[in-house]
């Protein structure tokens, strides 16, 4: 855990957000539990419903609508909308199926998690969906939560 506070705050130092909406809160839960982590991390925001997604993180309700907040695209969005509303440099987000659904043809658990990164006026973002088939929905969030710590942790290390 202290590596990401390292990495995070060596120089140029940056500041991190997350938005969640899957992991409803274990990320931000997991970066709390850093010793030091107010030094770099600026706060979350759980939105679970297309109305706060929309509200809070700024996603693009017609683009959301038509895959039920689950998508690359959606999650960006949310990672880009969680840096703004805290003024971060970095962000990550997470969306996606706990659980299987027959409404929306979902087999197997699965999600989207999202890094966004502000240099300046340019962003990069970079989206990847996880897949957890035979996972329950503790299990499922608890994997996002993990993908999407790693992930942080491997691009602070590739910069």
């Amino acid at each position: 855990m202290s590596e990401l506070k390292d990495l995070i705050l060596r120089e140029p130092r940056r500041t991190l957000a997350v938005a969640e909406s899957l992991t409803c809160g274990n990320v931000q839960a997991y970066i709390g539990r850093i010793s030091g982590a107010s030094e770099f991390f600026l706060g979350g925001i759980t939105a679970y419903t297309l109305e706060q997604k929309v509200k809070l993180l700024g996603v693009n309700r017609d683009e959301a609508e038509k895959v039920n907040c689950v998508s690359a695209e959606i999650v960006e969005q949310m990672s880009r909308g969680a840096a703004n509303s805290f003024g971060a440099d970095l962000a990550l987000a997470t969306t996606g199926y706990a659980e299987p659904s027959k409404e929306h043809d979902v087999a197997v658990p699965f999600a989207w998690w999202a890094l966004a990164q502000r240099d300046g006026g340019t962003w990069s973002v970079q989206s990847h969906r996880v897949e957890c088939p035979d996972a329950n929905r503790v299990e499922v969030q608890a994997a996002i939560t993990v993908a999407a710590i790693t992930g942080l942790l491997v691009h602070l290390r590739s910069i």
